[in-house]
């Protein structure tokens, strides 16, 4: 059955590219309604935006929506990854800004305020899509694909220069609530250099101060209290990937497998399974693939506590 929050949650937190104070509020909606954004600074005729694949332009650092009014969105990784990975398939999340809130970088803020709010059954069917094909998008030596699986695999590999990163690999079955337990902590990750760059020409304001991500310096680890977890960068890499592939607006049955991807390659990924109907296929769930998506059965004790 489709899932929404059952009371309204509030969250306040600085915005990644605005630098300023940016409150949402996540609210129930009815089924078949999905997840969507309203801008509630613009008029509510050209306010909403729908967390849909083909919305998705191309920004430095993040995801970007823009609706067919010119209005966007962006950030949206983070919570679009806590709503898919807790199980929530319809909502409206209310924000008064171009900004969702960046929090501590990580879902973790997200995921806590949506399991203390409960989630709510609702009498409907739900779908989900079927991978029935390979799909891939290759950019040097970066590369994106999907492939067939009765879960959703996410599977990522890193390679950097900094020691203090350096090579990394994973790979995680979605279900039953592991997205919540093994990703939702992992913070955004960058490095010394690239903040200093990326301030130099106006861009992550509120992001990367070492409080709401982890910055790297070759072989230190520059925020207070360092890792929460030894192969954090990776961890968020696919907490990052789940976000982008709830954009297909139903869950996924599929391997997906990205080595030096991010969030435009993942997007083109979906491009690329949209383009042909042969690539896919929708799958009404009952019971037994229904406990195997992300968020089924998960429990507020399997939540991880974080400084």
């Amino acid at each position: 059955m489709q899932t929404t929050v059952k009371y309204p949650i509030v969250f306040a937190g600085i915005g990644l590219h605005s630098g300023e104070l940016a409150r949402i509020k996540i609210v129930p909606a009815p089924a078949d309604r999905g997840i969507v954004f309203r801008r509630l600074d613009v008029p509510s005729e050209i306010g909403e935006i729908p967390a849909r694949w083909d919305l998705v332009d191309q920004s430095p650092l993040c995801t970007r929506l823009t609706n067919s009014h010119g209005v966007t969105i962006s950030t949206v990784e983070h919570v679009m990854a806590a709503l898919s990975g807790c199980g929530v398939h319809n909502a409206v999340v209310e924000v008064a800004g171009p900004d969702i809130p960046f929090l501590d970088g990580s879902s973790a803020e997200f995921v806590r305020g949506i399991l203390a709010r409960c989630i709510e059954r609702l009498n409907a069917p739900l779908r989900a899509l079927r991978v029935l094909k390979p799909v891939e998008v290759v950019r040097d030596a970066a590369r994106a694909r999907l492939s067939p699986h009765d879960t959703l695999l996410i599977e990522f590999s890193i390679d950097f220069e900094d020691a203090a990163i350096g090579t990394q690999r994973k790979l995680l079955n979605m279900s039953n609530g592991s997205f919540v337990r093994e990703l939702s902590p992992a913070r955004t990750f960058c490095r010394k250099a690239d903040v200093d760059l990326m301030r130099a020409n106006g861009l992550a304001l509120g992001g990367a101060s070492g409080i709401n991500a982890v910055v790297f310096d070759g072989e230190k680890v520059l925020s207070p209290g360092g890792l929460r977890q030894p192969d954090e960068p990776v961890r968020h890499k696919m907490l990052d990937a789940l976000g982008d592939l709830a954009l297909a607006q139903y869950p996924i049955l599929g391997h997906y497998n990205g080595v030096r991807a991010g969030h435009s390659m993942t997007n083109q990924l979906l491009r690329t399974l949209f383009s042909d109907p042969a690539n896919y296929e929708f799958v009404q769930c009952d019971a037994d693939l229904a406990a195997r998506l992300p968020g089924a059965g998960v429990q507020w004790d399997e939540v991880p506590q974080v400084a």
